[in-house]
């Protein structure tokens, strides 16, 4: 028997809340000053259902995020599953800048909710590390990086990303900068162990 769980909402209320959270990041990446009315109408929820799973711009604003972020960090498992550790990682990189450039409008928006410096990368840092983690950590299993790696290495080396105009042509430049770190990273790799 596993420990047990906090108790799950109840799946109509689990719906309602996700509900509002699909909208909301459509409409605040579209808008950073998108009104919490229309999100709520959008929802096709009350305003009621709406305030008591979010209070305030910021608790929507900041669980749109920490949501968002989640679904960027789980793919690294999933891509881990289907393709060797070295493709895993260069396509989580690509999903990771997917990400960072389609939520600009999302970044205003945060920055508009949140004064306090560094909120973002806070909110970020606990999923990404974890996910960062599990890519290195195959890839150093199965030779193909540099050893030593660690995830704070490795999100220094992709900082770059975050500096990239969403607006301009920034495929290709992101694709530049993540071949470039990813060279980096493969420097002085072992290759596979000698038992594998």
């Amino acid at each position: 028997m596993g420990h047990p769980k906090k108790p799950a909402l109840r799946s109509d209320a689990q719906r309602n809340r996700e509900r509002i959270l699909e909208v909301a990041l459509a409409e605040l990446t579209h808008s950073a000053d998108a009104p919490l009315s229309a999100i709520a109408k959008k929802a096709g929820v009350g305003q009621g259902t709406f305030y008591r799973n979010f209070p305030s711009r910021e608790a929507l604003v900041l669980e749109v995020y920490r949501y968002e972020v989640q679904q960027v960090a789980d793919t690294a498992a999933q891509l881990l599953c289907t393709r060797p550790p070295e493709v895993a990682l260069r396509e989580w990189m690509d999903r990771l800048a997917q990400y960072a450039m389609a939520k600009a409008g999302l970044a205003d928006a945060l920055r508009e909710a949140t004064a306090a410096r560094g909120t973002m990368k806070s909110l970020a840092h606990g999923p990404l590390t974890e996910a960062v983690t599990l890519l290195l950590t195959a890839n150093e299993k199965a030779g193909t990086l540099r050893p030593g790696v660690t995830p704070d290495d490795f999100m220094l080396a992709i900082g770059g990303l975050w500096l990239i105009d969403p607006h301009g042509d920034w495929q290709s430049r992101a694709g530049r900068l993540l071949d470039l770190v990813m060279d980096g990273l493969r420097a002085g790799a072992p290759g596979p162990p000698a038992d594998a």
